[in-house]
Parts: structure tokens; sequence; C-alpha cells
């Protein structure tokens, strides 16, 4: 049996999914949204840029560097250099493809300073509202291209399997209705896990459901103890919380204690702008004593609706100013650096399975990302997944029965929103043995209940196998058993 004629199947509206769809041309695409405009994605809310090799007084090796020093040299070296390599080259597709970056008065590409970034190389698009800019610009590439087919509004809670591979996906739309699409790949671009945690930077839709479906296929894992989280979300009661873009930092705000003590003095020699988990593990700090951690953002200059509408916006929503008031802030749950297993092709372990962003693990970003890399990941990576489907299409799709692997049903909201305490009480920022044994036996306790317990037993599993602190999952007790 031959599929040359069934799509290409890609799970995802993100920047990571629109890469790979619109790489893929002239290969038929079939690009599956849970919500029906895309809308929804963490890329969409992303506030930072993308970074790139742009400044003459820059260069791709230090790009690389501070990558490598961000990820505790846990990344894998050759995709680094690669990622860096392209990264101007990105810049380029995505200008070609109708993102309109911000530039200074004489037409140069404005670049900004974010943490762990040794010099300014990050380019912004709206400000604060990159993300949104990437976004909207791919999808209305994609939904006008004549080789990609958009549906919305569907979940895929199911892969097809045949003869040992991957051949297609079961969908469910808002009726419950299933529907099965056999494909000539399926390419999971679903996103992260940050929405499993009590507090996140990301929507509701990243939590994870990607990740646990290639689990049940049997795709092999890596470095799923290693989860990023932004030091500075806005300290306000709820689940998905506004974001305060590093940006500002690099732009001037500065973070301090209730008594006004620089908070990062003395912590790194990079100060406020030090690597995310060095920052939001000591916020967490602050906040485990007793305190509240603050960025006064009231020196940053120039207009605040042109250089950070998203975050002025949110703000003012919940009541305050940031031109004139310090902000509570606190760690969040941002971004995953663990995901299924790829190579640099996005191949999974399981024939016929793809993953790309931030669902997959490449070994990118090591054991921490690097602020304003993930955009940039899944732009590149999508690219190069994409154009390599294109001659992929016609690959056998195995024989014998078709069966569907399903991911499960979901947790009820009750059990969920306990699941979500209890991954931010002993998965945080900051990590005990003791509180990771806890918590991986009630996920083991509750594994029927719902894909979610799962997929939070095997991150516990990952963290308590990792016995000494590294970037992101640090130790509290470090070289216990646990």
């Amino acid at each position: 049996m031959r599929r040359a004629h069934l799509p290409i199947v890609v799970v995802g509206g993100g920047v990571a999914g629109l890469a790979t769809a619109l790489a893929a041309a002239p290969a038929p695409v079939r690009l599956l949204c849970r919500a029906r405009d895309g809308c929804g994605s963490a890329t969409a809310l992303a506030q930072g840029g993308i970074a790139a090799a742009l400044d003459p007084h820059d260069s791709v090796a230090a790009h690389a560097a501070d990558t490598l020093v961000a990820g505790a040299q846990h990344n894998e070296a050759a995709m680094v250099a690669w990622l860096t390599a392209a990264a101007p080259a990105a810049i380029d597709w995505l200008q070609a493809h109708g993102v309109a970056f911000d530039r200074a008065a004489d037409g140069a590409l404005q670049l900004g300073r974010e943490g762990g970034h040794a010099t300014a190389r990050i380019v912004h698009a709206g400000g604060d509202a990159t993300g949104a800019a990437v976004f909207c610009a791919l999808r209305e590439q994609a939904q006008a291209a004549s080789h990609v087919q958009w549906r919305g509004g569907v979940d895929v809670d199911g892969l097809l399997w045949r003869g040992g591979r991957v051949v297609g996906v079961r969908t469910r739309d808002e009726r419950g209705r299933h529907e099965q699409v056999e494909a000539a790949a399926v390419v999971l671009a679903t996103g992260g896990i940050g929405a499993l945690y009590a507090r996140t930077s990301n929507p509701p839709g990243a939590d994870g459901a990607g990740l646990a479906l290639g689990l049940a296929a049997g795709a092999a894992a890596r470095d799923l103890e290693f989860v990023q989280f932004h030091p500075t979300a806005l300290d306000v009661p709820g689940h998905c919380l506004p974001l305060l873009t590093e940006a500002l930092r690099g732009a001037g705000a500065r973070l301090h204690d209730d008594a006004g003590n620089a908070l990062m003095a003395g912590v790194h020699p990079l100060g406020d702008l030090a690597p995310r988990d060095v920052v939001s593990r000591r916020v967490a700090a602050v906040q485990a004593a007793g305190g509240r951690a603050w960025l006064d953002a009231t020196a940053v200059q120039g207009d605040w609706e042109q250089r950070f509408p998203t975050v002025l916006a949110a703000c003012l929503a919940h009541g305050f100013d940031p031109r004139r008031q310090a902000l509570p802030v606190t760690p969040a749950a941002h971004f995953h650096m663990g995901g299924l297993a790829t190579d640099a092709d996005g191949r999974t372990s399981v024939p016929g399975l793809y993953a790309v962003g931030e669902v997959a693990c490449n070994g990118v970003h090591g054991a921490n990302r690097l602020a304003s890399n993930s955009l940039l990941e899944g732009v590149l990576c999508g690219q190069r997944l994409g154009h390599g489907l294109r001659t992929a299409v016609a690959a056998d799709v195995g024989v014998g029965p078709l069966r569907v692997i399903e991911r499960g049903a979901s947790l009820p909201l009750a059990e969920l929103a306990g699941l979500r305490a209890l991954l931010w009480h002993a998965a945080g920022p900051r990590r005990e043995a003791g509180a990771l044994r806890d918590a991986w036996r009630v996920c083991a306790a509750r594994a029927d209940s719902g894909w979610q317990a799962r997929l939070a037993k095997a991150l516990l599993r990952a963290m308590r196998l990792r016995r000494r602190s590294l970037g992101a999952h640090w130790r509290e007790d470090r070289g216990c058993p646990s």
C-alpha cells in the first residue's frame, strides 16, 4: 500500500506547526487545531522576540555560547551550532512571509537584550507582541496556501496504527464525533505542558496532550525533568497569569524585595538579566521566606503603548500601572525543554510519527532554554521537517489491521486542579526528594483516572531519577536518594 496521495497531518497551529505546513509545499497538508481560528497557542502569547546575531559586533559563535551556558552545557552542540547559524535567515524568511519587525529611525532592525544574552540580539514586532505578529502572518499564509487544508475545532485524541507504524490520527470535534484521518506522516506540534501547573504563563491548551499521545504510542522521551519557570509573571490570582516580558529588565526594570533591596545583587554576574532558572529560584526563595518579589519598571523609557503594549494592557486590567508603581511578580511554568525525543529532522522513535516545537526534544535547549530561542526553534525546525517530509510521502504505510492508540480520558476538573497544585508544590523551581516521591505516588495511584496523571507520573519519575541539580532542575537535597 502506498501513501502518495495521503496528506501530511500536522497537529497544532503554533509557529512550529505553521512553519512545517508551509515548508512542506507542494505536498498536501491537513492542519488540525483545537481552536477554530488557531488562536490559543503559546506562540500567539509570546512577548519575547527572536534571537539572531545581526549586529556587526555580535556573532553566531557568541549566540551559540550564550545558548550553551543557559542550557548548562546539556545541549546538543551540533544542534546549537545549526540553530544559531541559521537564525539570520529565519528573520529574513519571516519578513518575506509578512512579519513586520520593529525598526529604528534609520530603518535598521531594533535589537533588544534579554536574560542570558551577553549583548542585544533580540528582534521584536509590535513591541512585546512578537508572537502574535508571527502567528498572524504565518496563519494568513497557511490559510491562503493551496496545499494546506485547515481544520479547527478538533482535538486529536488517538493515533492510527498499522503494521508497526503510525498511519494517521483520530479526531474528536466539539460535538464529540470521531473521525479517522489516514496520513502520509503525522506531525505533533502541540506545544508544552505549562497548563499542568497551578501557575503558568501558558494558555490552557498547553496541557501536554500531544506529549501524552506520543508516549501512549511508545515514543521515547527525553529530558522530561527540565521545566523552565519564567521569573516575572504578574502575581495575581488565577491559573494562566499575565507575563511581564524579560525585555522590561533589558530596558531598565529591576527586581527588589519588600524592603526595596535589589533581589539579584550578588547572586549572578548578569544580575537582573541572569538566566531564567537563576532568577526564578531567587524569586521562589523570597516567597518561601514569606515575602514578595517586585519588578520596578518605572525607569523604563519611551512610549509604553509602542514598546510594551501587551504588558501595559495586562497590568492595567489588574489594577496596576507599570509606569508608576512596582509590580508583584511570581515564577510561572513557562517552557518545557524536554519532550518526545527526536533527531535533527523531527523523527521520533516510532515510524510515521514526527514531533516539532515544544512537544519535541532534539537537545538544542539543554537544561534551560535561552530567552527568545523558542520561536526561532519553531521556525527553523518546522522548516527543516516540512522540507524533509516533501520527499517522504511515498513510503509504505505497512500492512495489517488498523487500530487506534488512544490518549485516554481526561481527569475530572476537580482532580485536575489538585494535580496542578501538586506539581506546583513538588515539581516547581525548587525540588526535594520527599515531595517528589510523594507526588509520584499520588499520580501512580490516579494513573487510571486520566491521562494527565499518567503524564505527571512520567515527569516526576524523570525528576526523581536526576538526583543532582542541572539547569532548570534544581534539587534542594542535591545528591540525596529519592
